[in-house]
């Protein structure tokens, strides 16, 4: 467990405090490393080729866009649940969520259109977890 990090289910479901991005992201497949933009929030090598969560300005126009929302909670890599709770709330409201954990914080990401939606069901899930 790193200093400060929250590995109790009800403590990061209490403490998520989302916090949505003003912007709109991409993920965009990369040919070459040296074409990632100094603008990518995270970079993803897989097998089958690298690919890069990027601003939608830098992306090609027909890419979707997906809404960054970040859970302010310092969660443990190794807490259990919190991926589980939030999938499961916003996938009974059919809106698909892709989770990139860092170190610190959980970064949602969630179709553009219903980013708004996403925030206010994730608000509820912590307010729930409050009783």
């Amino acid at each position: 467990m790193k200093p400060g990090a929250v590995t109790d289910l009800k403590a990061m479901l209490t403490g998520m405090n989302p916090k949505l991005s003003d912007r709109s992201w991409c993920f965009h497949a990369i040919a070459n490393a040296a074409f990632i933009p100094d603008t990518a929030f995270a970079v993803i090598r897989e097998e089958e080729g690298m690919s890069c969560i990027i601003p939608a300005p830098a992306a090609p126009r027909d890419a979707p866009q997906f809404a960054k929302i970040t859970l302010q909670v310092h969660s443990d890599l190794e807490g259990v649940g919190l991926t589980a709770a939030v999938a499961t709330s916003l996938s009974l409201s059919g809106i698909a969520c892709n989770v990139i954990a860092g170190l610190h914080h959980d970064h949602l990401f969630v179709p553009w259109d219903r980013r708004e939606e996403a925030l206010a069901l994730l608000r509820k899930l912590s307010l729930d977890a409050r009783r």
